[in-house]
């Protein structure tokens, strides 16, 4: 019954203070801390804003810094306020706004490292009011004083594993403590990585590799500090080392050679975001690059996924390796009876009509050989821009051609054999 007669102390007190001229006192208190909360954020909010530079955003934004701070700022005034207040009034609807002020800052808290870690994805939203409601409940519980029963109650449904004692308590305090270590983790790991990745000094792979060494060491750090906080020996860590070296050895082989195969390609600088490369019959641009694999968007629109370790130990045919341009060849077959300086000079203008085609080298016409049916020619070029693809060119210089020798009277020969008969006709 202890909780039911302080919650109804609590609601006695508080019609008590209202009949009472100390209400008013601590109805100004809360307005005074709430406006002044309501001012400074607004006033650095306007800094914040006013610093931002086209090249550099702030790690927080003017919006979430309003949402964040102005629950903080008015936790503060109030517990300040209340300081004050004690020495000539009771101050028993203070002590009800201060955990519901800390609680909305909980809340708004959590809310935005959510919303960091994981980019506002849609199933976050179910996640932010279920997060809501469980700390107001838990705050609800802990001012009509039942939540210390609850506590006790879990406290005491236990079990023993060795000598160490699990009570359900002590479990969920574990979750809470490694979830929200973690997140505090993977928040700051997403912070630096916006950082470094906005330093244009600094090379891509530099970059992408800091910002990938940073987040592992963070979630390592997360993992050694939550863990003497949930009453787990540390010293358990070498018999889990010996047990993932097996594994490792075993079947974790070929994971843990994408992992350092891609700290590899980073160092070395052998691969960057934008190269065109060919590997493991596969072409496209690097458009990402991860611990475990690299992400090709192909010419024709399908991404492939390559694991790191095919660009150490396969050919890679890199497009881009010193400079963008690349040649491209285009085979013509003509008739031998056709006319042959012309159809080479068709073919160079073909080429020099199209915008992508470098004048420098210049496209060149070579006779190729002499075949069976005609005579092939072969058309060179050079293109700066080997991502936007080839088969659009291709065609259109194709294109081009096929009218110029349509209107010149040039012979694209097909095959033909000749069949004769010898001896008497029957």
């Amino acid at each position: 019954m202890q909780p039911n007669n302080e919650f109804q102390s609590l609601l006695s007190n508080l019609i008590t203070d209202v009949q009472e001229i100390s209400a008013l006192w601590q109805f100004a208190v809360l307005l005074a801390s709430l406006g002044a909360a309501w001012l400074l954020q607004r006033q650095l909010a306007g800094r914040i804003t006013s610093q931002v530079s086209a090249e550099r955003a702030p790690i927080i934004s003017a919006n979430n810094w309003s949402r964040l701070m102005f629950p903080l700022f008015a936790l503060v005034l109030v517990v300040l306020g209340r300081w004050a207040l004690q020495h000539w009034h009771s101050t028993h609807l203070l002590n009800i706004a201060i955990p519901l002020l800390f609680a909305l800052a909980l809340i708004r808290i959590a809310i935005y490292i959510l919303r960091r870690v994981f980019h506002d994805q849609q199933w976050l939203h179910p996640w932010e009011r279920t997060i809501g409601w469980t700390i107001w409940i838990v705050l609800a519980l802990h001012i009509i004083g039942v939540l210390p029963e609850i506590l006790g109650m879990l406290d005491a449904v236990a079990f023993h594993v060795g000598q160490q004692r699990l009570s359900v308590l002590l479990i969920l305090q574990g979750i809470l403590v490694f979830t929200v270590s973690m997140l505090l983790a993977l928040w700051l790991a997403s912070s630096l990585e916006s950082r470094v990745m906005s330093i244009a000094a600094m090379d891509m792979n530099q970059r992408v590799m800091l910002s990938k060494v940073a987040r592992t060491m963070l979630i390592l750090l997360s993992v050694l500090i939550t863990l003497p906080l949930i009453g787990v020996d540390v010293t358990v860590l070498s018999v889990f080392g010996g047990a993932l070296g097996v594994g490792l050895g075993l079947g974790l082989q070929k994971i843990a050679s994408n992992y350092v195969s891609g700290f590899i390609i980073l160092l070395d600088h052998s691969l960057r975001l934008g190269d065109v490369v060919t590997v493991d019959n596969r072409t496209g641009k690097v458009v990402d690059l991860t611990n475990r694999y690299v992400v090709l968007h192909g010419l024709d629109g399908v991404e492939s996924i390559v694991p790191n370790d095919t660009f150490i130990t396969s050919t890679v045919v890199k497009q881009t390796h010193t400079n963008n341009q690349v040649r491209l060849a285009l085979t013509v077959q003509i008739s031998y009876g056709s006319p042959l300086e012309a159809a080479m000079r068709i073919m160079q203008e073909a080429a020099r009509k199209q915008s992508r085609v470098l004048t420098d080298p210049e496209p060149m016409t070579f006779l190729k050989e002499f075949a069976d049916n005609g005579i092939n020619l072969e058309l060179g070029f050079w293109i700066s821009d080997p991502e936007e693809g080839q088969i659009g060119l291709r065609s259109a210089i194709n294109m081009e051609i096929w009218r110029e020798f349509q209107n010149n009277g040039i012979e694209i020969p097909f095959p033909q054999r000749e069949v004769r008969l010898l001896g008497k006709t029957i």
